[in-house]
């Protein structure tokens, strides 16, 4: 059920169900010159939407929070970007309103790279202290070996476009996007990225190959992302979430 389109009393009904609730989180921020600001969230409601089919039971969509922390892209115009701690403050609160509904167990979906850090930690804060339990999936983390080739609106971001909303994918400039683009993300010595902000080694915002990501893979990506996300639903429902005594 996605919460937006259901009614109070749908999601009370639910609530009797199910424990279960997705949170789709991603940014607004550049992908190129072919790919919308919007990438990240779109790719994360998808994937959140496809899990919840695929999984054996019922969950609740929660609405995609669309600004993350993506202060690494504030060159390119158009990109927004929060605070960690602002980020982490939206993501905790909107999960005990969950919480208090009943949907105490969430699972946050999440389509962009700078969020992982900070949903690692609002996670953990969250099942230590407040009455929820959550935890953070990454799909491109999630779809096997393709997982390598992760880049910015590079071939696997642009693939999934391509699935779940073609529409937004300016094709007459891929060629353009490849031209401009880096190998890959960062600027690396010493195991030691010195680059902070993406426009230090990328001309026009894009890491990775685009024109390499056809529909073909991203409906390959979609059935791989939706099926971890499935196994990681059943997985948090049947844990015990209480927490580990104190050891003596």
């Amino acid at each position: 059920m996605r919460l937006t389109e259901a009614t109070w009393t749908d999601v009370s009904d639910l609530a009797a169900e199910t424990n279960l609730a997705f949170l789709p989180v991603g940014s607004t921020e550049q992908h190129g010159p072919h790919a919308p600001l919007g990438t990240d969230a779109f790719t994360a409601e998808a994937v959140a939407e496809a899990g919840a089919e695929a999984y054996d039971g019922e969950v609740l969509v929660a609405p995609t929070l669309s600004v993350g922390v993506a202060a690494e892209h504030r060159q390119f115009p158009g990109t927004l970007w929060l605070s960690p701690d602002t980020f982490r403050d939206a993501v905790r609160e909107t999960v005990q309103s969950l919480a208090s509904h009943g949907f105490d167990r969430v699972v946050v979906v999440n389509g962009h790279g700078g969020n992982v850090d900070a949903l690692r930690e609002v996670t953990g804060t969250i099942t230590r202290e407040d009455d929820a339990y959550a935890v953070a999936f990454t799909w491109f983390e999630a779809v096997g070996e393709h997982s390598s080739k992760m880049g910015h609106g590079g071939t696997l971001e642009t693939a999934l476009l391509r699935r779940v909303a073609p529409e937004t994918v300016r094709e007459d400039r891929i060629e353009a996007a490849r031209g401009g683009g880096a190998e890959r993300w960062g600027d690396w010595v010493s195991g030691v990225n010195l680059a902070h902000d993406s426009a230090e080694f990328t001309e026009n915002g894009v890491v990775g190959d685009p024109a390499a990501g056809d529909e073909e893979l991203g409906e390959e990506l979609l059935e791989l992302a939706s099926a971890s996300l499935a196994r990681l639903t059943a997985a948090v429902a049947d844990r015990d979430v209480s927490r580990p005594e104190r050891r003596e």
